[in-house]
């Protein structure tokens, strides 16, 4: 829709103190503060607003009534210089939102490139969102939350502040997600559990037939009933830990500061 935008649309408020690239497009009834700055080829739709510290890349698609840079909702926010920003070759569609981050927070909300963000996707506070990420509709995260790269968050999925989503990770629709989800794994349910690796999604992404099957191996290596933590960890590392995939699993199981949501074996509800 926004593709056949051409320049800067007369009834658009863009503020002289705004940087914007020649080739940049805005719809009409869209507001550009004074600190935004937006890089060559981004396109942005009718009625969206962008306000605060933000820095656009290029290439993005911004739809309709989307909100980037507005301050936090937190509490403790003190009106503090934050920013966002944004990579390239994103999509925003239709009523996403984007916050600043917070001081206590680092003071940045960073989404990378190639990301999908469909109708009312929610980026909080001081969140950080890797390269070619997927958001079904109103997928949600709270503050301080790590998606990693290639991540998919299904619609009307929440995720508690703090958590981390890992690479390759499968959060199914309508989630509740309270603590760190599992990379390359399909997680789902309310309040949700890990159910073994996302087999179909790895063989979409062209992973190895073998390496998807060290990672089965590890995961139910590492979830086992009765097998203690560190000791699945060690064995799996000196059995698997030749495969790439695997080792990057035990780090994330290891490097969890709110605890992994762990395996449950069988089907996905």
């Amino acid at each position: 829709m926004i593709d056949w935008l051409q320049g800067i649309d007369d009834r658009a408020i863009v503020h002289p103190d705004a940087s914007l690239a020649d080739d940049v497009s805005v719809g009409p009834f869209s507001i550009i503060g004074p600190e935004v700055r937006i890089g060559r080829g981004t396109r942005i739709g009718p009625h969206v607003t962008i306000d605060g510290r933000v820095t656009i890349g290029e290439d993005n698609r911004v739809w309709p009534y989307c909100a980037i840079g507005y301050p936090p909702q937190d509490l403790k926010y003190d009106g503090a210089p934050t920013e966002v920003i944004i990579g390239d070759r994103n999509v925003l569609r239709e009523y996403c939102q984007v916050h600043r981050g917070t001081r206590g927070g680092g003071g940045v909300t960073r989404i990378g490139n190639d990301g999908f963000f469909m109708v009312g996707s929610h980026i909080a506070h001081d969140c950080v969102i890797g390269d070619h990420v997927i958001f079904a509709n109103a997928g949600t995260l709270a503050g301080h939350v790590v998606v990693e790269d290639h991540a998919t968050i299904g619609a009307f999925s929440g995720v508690h502040q703090f958590c981390r989503i890992g690479r390759h990770a499968f959060i199914g629709g309508y989630s509740v997600v309270t603590r760190d989800a599992l990379p390359y794994c399909l997680t789902v349910g309310n309040r949700a559990l890990c159910y073994g690796i996302n087999i179909v999604g790895l063989k979409r992404a062209g992973f190895p037939r073998d390496t998807i099957r060290a990672l089965d191996r590890a995961a139910r290596a590492l979830f086992r009933p009765g097998a203690r933590r560190e000791d699945a960890l060690a064995s799996v590392e000196q059995e698997l830990g030749h495969v790439p995939e695997v080792r990057e699993m035990i780090a994330f199981i290891r490097g969890s500061q709110r605890g992994v949501i762990p395996i449950r074996l069988g089907a996905a509800p």
